[in-house]
Order: structure tokens, then C-alpha cells, then sequence
């Protein structure tokens, strides 16, 4: 299992993803679950995927092979020269129900799930930024005021913070906050999801990755934020009132 978790703010584009994989208690790995693309002023891209890990890595291959393609002819339509963010998830899209329509029947045909997600958010020069969210079936949905944030994975140990905190309005530093909470939630109560960890961060009509960072198990400012909140939910505890015997 995985968790993955996007932020779309006034102030910017926030995401984070685990990287542990498992199938079954004595066969878990590590993989790289974020993955980011950029032509510098002109667009910026970063996916985070769950699900079954052929699939996801089946269909980054096909994204990659078309932009390789592409260097040697301009007429390949990639990620990278879509002419909207949109077009982009939509080309995640047709790669998705291509990969499935390939392996499903025999994955499921063996008793493995096929199923997989995917987020994708970024920012076209002279566009919006846009958060995704795409399904097995290639179809999608974005992230709006109503709902700016988006989640794949175990999601619903970290959504409760989410919730309380999050709004397009949130400063950065208080998103980064909820998103550390968020993923100390989870990794707390889910042993399928694990350190390290992948965080990126893209400013708002800046078109570039302001952060791009692997948060390890030993990194200060992660500890300091879980222990942190530990000690705030111990605290808030003992200070609730008494509840009365039935």
C-alpha cells in the first residue's frame, strides 16, 4: 500500500508520497512513488502513483518513451508540449487504459489486483495550476476551492487534519505542517506505508520546483513535528472535560 497526498493552494502546489511497498509481511521494498518533469519557464509537473506498481511503472514508461520520441520529432504530443495541463492529465489518462488493457485480464486471472491512482499537479506558463487525480479507468477528477486537496492510497488516517486545516487560503507553511501530520498519521497507525519520504513544492506562477527533498528517517524537522503533535494530543486530552458514568 502507499499514501499520497496533493495540495492545491492560492499560495501554491504541495505534494508528498511514501515509499514503501509491500506484498505480504515478509516481502516489503522501496520505490520511488513521486516523479517530476520540468522545461524550466514553460511548464512544471510532478505524479504521485498507487496501486499495483507494474501498472504505474508500466504506464511512466510509456510517458517517458513519448517524450523521448519527441526530442527526435516534434509531431509526438507529450506531457511536456500539451497545450494545456488538462491535455496533459488526459494523455496520463489514454496511458493508463492502454496499460490496463493490457495486463488486467491476466493479473487478475493470477488473483493480483490491477487497480491504480495516480495524482498529477503543475503549472503551464500562462495557465492555472492544476491538481488530478486519475483512476484505473483514465478517467479523472481536479481539485477545487471546495476540495483542495487530494489523496491516494491509505488515505484515511491523514485526512482527518486535512479536513480541520486546509483551505485554498493556507500559507505554505502551515500546508507544510498539515502535510507532515498528515503522513505522521498515517505512518503511525498503517505499517504498509513507510520512510522515506518525497516532497515537492511549486510556488505559484513561478514554474519551478521551490523544494524537491527525501525526508529520511532520521530527518530533524520531521521528528520535531511529530513529537510535537504527540505531545499537543496528549496535553488536549487531559484537558477535555470528564465524561459521566452510563
Amino acid at each position: 500500500m502507499t499514501y499520497c497526498v496533493g495540495l492545491k493552494l492560492d499560495a501554491g502546489i504541495v505534494m508528498m508520497s511514501d515509499t514503501r511497498t509491500n506484498a505480504g509481511l515478509d516481502n516489503i521494498s522501496r520505490f520511488r512513488k513521486m516523479f517530476t518533469w520540468d522545461v524550466p519557464g514553460d511548464r512544471v509537473l510532478v505524479a504521485c502513483c498507487a496501486g499495483n506498481l507494474s501498472i504505474t511503472q508500466g504506464l511512466l514508461s510509456r510517458i517517458n518513451q513519448a517524450i523521448a520520441r519527441s526530442r527526435d520529432d516534434d509531431r509526438v504530443e507529450t506531457i511536456l508540449n500539451a497545450p494545456t495541463l488538462f491535455r496533459s492529465a488526459q494523455l496520463f489518462g489514454e496511458a493508463m487504459k492502454d496499460v490496463q488493457a493490457r495486463h488486467r485480464e491476466t493479473l487478475q486471472a493470477q488473483g493480483a489486483g490491477a487497480d491504480a491512482s495516480i495524482l498529477i499537479a503543475g503549472q503551464r506558463k500562462g495557465g492555472e495550476m492544476r491538481l488530478y487525480l486519475l483512476y484505473s479507468a483514465g478517467n479523472f477528477i481536479e481539485a477545487t476551492p471546495d476540495t483542495p486537496f487530494l489523496q491516494i492510497g491509505e488515505h484515511k488516517y491523514g485526512k482527518p487534519i486535512l479536513d480541520r486545516v486546509i483551505t485554498p487560503a493556507t500559507p505554505m507553511e502551515r500546508a507544510l505542517k498539515a502535510v507532515y501530520l498528515s503522513m505522521d498519521s498515517t505512518l503511525r497507525s498503517n505499517l504498509s506505508v513507510g520512510m522515506p519520504l518525497d516532497l515537492a513544492v511549486i510556488p505559484a506562477d513561478e514554474i519551478r520546483f521551490a523544494v524537491q527533498r527525501r525526508i529520511e528517517q532520521d530527518d530533524e524537522d520531521f521528528a520535531a513535528i511529530s513529537r510535537g503533535w504527540a505531545e499537543a494530543i496528549r496535553d488536549a486530552f487531559e484537558t477535555l472535560p470528564a465524561v459521566g458514568e452510563a
